[in-house]
């Protein structure tokens, strides 16, 4: 399984979600990230590694889809 830092992502939409942690899935043997949005309704999402860490096109250039922030802290809007 592939190892992914726990802790605080920003979605290239501006959007934070934190990252619990990977699993496998039981069929295809995927790993999966284990994530939910740090604000909102406490759904917690899945979603397959490889998408998860793949660089994106953006008018910015390519750039990854979540970026790595840091440990869990409380986010302001500054």
């Amino acid at each position: 399984m592939s190892a992914l830092p726990t802790g605080l992502y920003r979605h290239i939409k501006g959007n934070h979600y934190y990252v619990y942690g990977t699993a496998v899935h039981t069929e295809t043997r995927e790993t999966m990230v284990i994530y939910a949005a740090e604000s909102g309704d406490n759904e917690v999402w899945v979603r397959p590694i490889t998408m998860f860490t793949e660089m994106v096109e953006t008018r910015q250039g390519t750039v990854p889809r979540f970026s790595f922030v840091g440990e869990k802290h409380a986010i302001t809007n500054e």
